[in-house]
């Protein structure tokens, strides 16, 4: 059956019979004045006044989608489509009540067929153009499950299901426009911004948003947050402006109306604030009303996010058929249309509607050409509004083709069962538009997700100054949101027009980047975008921008000057290659070589008397034991390895027990020289045989011998790398292992030592041609002087230090021996050899 009521509407509107009717609500004018409350029969009616061509755009690109389908023989063939729209007048009541009468055909008369079976007044209703508006009407409308697809409400309070269960919309949700605003902070850098919004649902639900996502995940921080008023209020909006001036933010983003622009702009002017990025919300981006020479200089530049443009074809030739009726200007369908015909002209229709003041002093003929007008209404280049409202009519057809498509016995509904024009419940066409996919003439897809929220994309756009005073808005880019791959921002940035000197992006932030080296910390007390940079400590490195915390350098390594890189450690040890090492390698083999020529001498004069009378073959084995003493030092110099470790103490041990050997029993045999030279001594001489002098030697060695394998079998001494010392250098050290086998060795050595010299000094008096022990004497006070003051020196020296330490005490206790003992006897062999004789050597022991 048909919807076929007719009846006077005293609502402005535009009506179309069908078998299914869709509601509409539109901005058909921008103010309305209540009459005084009166004791009437009938509730007084608001006048509606300030006729809005671009919401009758709107409402006739519904109209024009109908047309379209019905003339479609795939959507919908065997159904009419019919319309019911009325105007809202930019007020809540009154937008609430049309749709109240929407959904239950309160100014309609329904004709029923026989079983008393018919469709209700509308199935669906595409509106409205306001959230605020929407939230009110959708919550009522969700009662009754029937279904309501905006195509201008953005506040995402209404994606809550739970509130609004029927509620759908071609148009981005305001949250996906805070992202699609976050994703442009993000290209260019800008975290530090502030937010001025609107004092209604779609300010105040942006700026929780923007509070929400902004932070270390959105990467950003709000400056100031104020909240615009509706009213012109001088003193408040002089306040929101001296924040922005003092605020070192660049970059203002405004969630508002034209209306809210204007007011706050006049003031931007008066104070004159410049050198500000202004980002726009949808509401104002197209706002033709702020292109003037007055703004302009202040608001060229400006990014915005915009509506979706579309394409529709055929439009444009719609709108030049409209014509309005002479014969019932305020009938059925028409009331609407003569109300934009009377503004379009300037005329007025015979006798004028009740209420309307738009028209002028002339009559309308009928017969006027809106082709001769210049009038943004027939622009349909920059269609944006009014390709949601197509999506939106679009949507609810293919719901409802979905639905007469049912297979009786397959449907989704109780039992099985599927639904009919004559038995179609509003409640249906929701679960079907749950389900809607298609895609436009222009290349878009629509469909819905589980909030009842469209596939979002959004337009970026950028006002550009012209030399007029005027602007250009031209499409720089586009955002798009995916459930796969979110969003995904689209820039060409070649075509973005900067209000700035450079000509180019500005820098908003509130603290400069930590540069690599450093390390963030928030200032107490701000917001997470102001802090400082305290440079990392050392041996700690960051290699990134802005990092939170230092990481600690591996084990080996050691933090640059910059902090910004990892090195490996300096490695010190006793080198060959540095001063310390050749003067100490030069000493050593110094010593070497004059142990050689001694030798030399010794050998080349071994017959003369002052070698024989001293003992030649303990004092070649003397010369050849300073000689390993000197060349045990030289492997505590270079970088310790472990055969270095374990050889360089075992010789320097045995070395030097070798060489105190000899000492002792070259003192022991001068005494036993001395006592038998008296009566009755020769007996004493037996016991310091050659054999027994070598047997002696053999044995103490042995004994060093022995502590040194059973020292480096228990706890042999390894490299070791050191870095308590220096925590930037790595010491390469020998530890000892064992400090007990090390004290063993020591002590053995020094055990020897003092015997020497108690030897030594109690035969310091004998006759002169035994004076040896003199000799022997001052050796071992040198020798016993050098290690005794060694170790505190080694104990208290660190790395590479105490390794010098111990080869200057070898090489100092080496030279003292070896010029202690030989110096004398070399002096006599080469400089005066007048006295090495047996007769020089007898007489002085005669003459005393």
């Amino acid at each position: 059956m048909s919807y076929q009521g007719i009846q006077l509407h005293k609502r402005s509107g535009m009506h179309k019979a069908g078998d299914v009717v869709f509601g509409g609500l539109f901005e058909g004018h921008f103010f309305s004045v209540f009459p005084d409350l009166s004791f009437t029969s009938k509730p007084p009616q608001p006048t509606c006044h300030g006729f809005d061509v671009l919401g009758f755009r709107q409402a006739q690109t519904m109209a024009f989608a109908i047309d379209e389908i019905n003339r479609n023989s795939n959507l919908l063939p065997n159904v009419t489509l019919g319309y019911s729209l009325y105007d809202n007048c930019v007020k809540l009541s009154i937008g609430f009540r049309a749709a109240l009468t929407l959904a239950n055909g309160q100014d309609e008369q329904i004709t029923l067929n026989e079983t008393c079976v018919g469709s209700p007044p509308v199935v669906g209703i595409v509106g409205d153009s306001s959230s605020t508006r929407s939230i009110a009407i959708s919550a009522v409308l969700g009662l009754y499950r029937v279904p309501m697809v905006s195509y201008f409400a953005t506040c995402s309070c209404l994606s809550d299901r739970q509130k609004f269960p029927s509620f759908f919309r071609t148009i981005p949700s305001d949250a996906f426009q805070v992202h699609a605003m976050i994703q442009i902070l993000k290209h260019f850098g800008w975290t530090w911004m502030g937010l001025l919004v609107s004092d209604d649902d779609y300010g105040l639900h942006a700026a929780r948003s923007f509070q929400s996502d902004l932070g270390p995940s959105g990467g950003g921080c709000l400056a100031y947050l104020e909240v615009l008023p509706w009213s012109n209020d001088p003193t408040e909006i002089q306040r929101i402006v001296g924040v922005m001036k003092k605020s070192t933010a660049r970059v203002v983003i405004v969630f508002a109306h034209e209306t809210n622009m204007i007011n706050l702009m006049e003031e931007v002017v008066r104070q004159h604030v410049t050198g500000l990025q202004w980002m726009a919300s949808e509401a104002w981006t197209a706002a033709t009303v702020l292109h003037t020479p007055q703004f302009m200089p202040y608001l060229g530049g400006t990014l915005g996010i915009a509506i979706r443009r579309g394409e529709i074809p055929g439009l444009k030739n719609f709108l030049l058929q409209i014509r309005p009726d002479l014969h019932h200007n305020t009938s059925y369908g028409n009331s609407m249309v003569n109300q934009f015909w009377e503004f379009m002209f300037r005329c007025r229709f015979a006798p004028p509607p009740a209420g309307w003041v738009e028209a002028g002093g002339a009559l309308c003929t009928g017969e006027e050409d809106l082709e001769n007008v210049e009038t943004e209404f027939l622009d349909v280049s920059n269609l944006r509004p009014e390709y949601n409202v197509y999506k939106a009519v679009y949507a609810l057809a293919y719901a409802l083709d979905d639905l007469l498509h049912c297979e009786p016995g397959r449907g989704p509904f109780k039992g099985h069962s599927c639904s009919s024009v004559q038995r179609l419940e509003p409640w249906q066409l929701v679960y079907s538009l749950e389900k809607v996919n298609f895609t436009t003439p222009f290349g878009d897809q629509v469909s819905f997700d589980e909030n009842g929220d469209a596939l979002p994309v959004y337009d970026v756009m950028n006002w550009i100054s012209l030399p007029d005073g005027g602007a250009e808005v031209l499409t720089v880019g586009e955002v798009k949101g995916s459930a796969s791959k979110g969003d995904e921002l689209i820039l060409d940035e070649d075509k973005i027009f900067w209000n700035f000197e450079s000509n180019q992006s500005p820098r908003s932030v509130c603290s400069e980047d930590c540069p690599p080296g450093t390390r963030l910390v928030r200032k107490k007390g701000k917001p997470v975008c102001c802090f400082d940079c305290v440079p990392c400590p050392k041996g700690k490195i960051t290699n990134k921008t802005n990092s939170m915390e230092c990481i600690s350098c591996p084990e080996d390594f050691w933090s640059s000057p910059q902090r910004d890189h990892c090195v490996p450690k300096k490695t010190e040890f006793l080198s060959y290659h540095e001063p310390l090492g050749i003067c100490l390698t030069t000493a050593s083999l110094l010593g070497t070589f004059i142990c050689v020529v001694v030798l030399g001498i010794f050998f080349h004069y071994r017959r003369t008397p002052i070698v024989r009378a001293n003992n030649s073959e303990l004092s070649f084995q003397l010369l050849l034991s300073l000689k390993l003493c000197f060349l045990c030092s030289l492997l505590f110099i270079g970088r310790p390895r472990l055969w270095t470790c374990q050889l360089r103490h075992a010789a320097f041990g045995i070395s030097f027990v070798l060489c105190v050997s000899c000492i002792l029993v070259k003192t022991m045999v001068v005494l036993a020289v001395f006592k038998a030279s008296k009566p009755g001594g020769e007996a004493s001489l037996k016991w310091f045989g050659v054999m027994q002098q070598r047997g002696t030697v053999l044995v103490l060695t042995s004994i060093q011998a022995a502590i040194c394998t059973a020292w480096l079998v228990s706890a042999s001494p390894s490299p070791h790398k050191n870095t308590q010392y220096h925590i930037d250098k790595i010491i390469y050290e020998c530890v000892v292992g064992s400090t007990i086998g090390f004290a063993v060795l020591l002590g053995y050595i020094g055990l020897l030592a003092i015997l020497s010299f108690l030897i030594a000094f109690l035969a310091r008096n004998l006759p002169d041609n035994f004076n040896e022990a003199k000799l022997i004497t001052f050796s071992m006070l040198i020798f016993c002087a050098v290690w005794v003051a060694f170790v505190p020196a080694y104990i208290s020296s660190p790395g590479k230090y105490a390794d010098a330490v111990e080869v200057f005490a070898i090489l100092a206790s080496s030279f003292g021996l070896l010029v202690a003992l030989f110096g004398p006897k070399c002096y006599i062999i080469l400089l005066r050899p007048e006295r090495n004789t047996r007769k020089a050597i007898m007489g002085r022991g005669i003459g005393s």
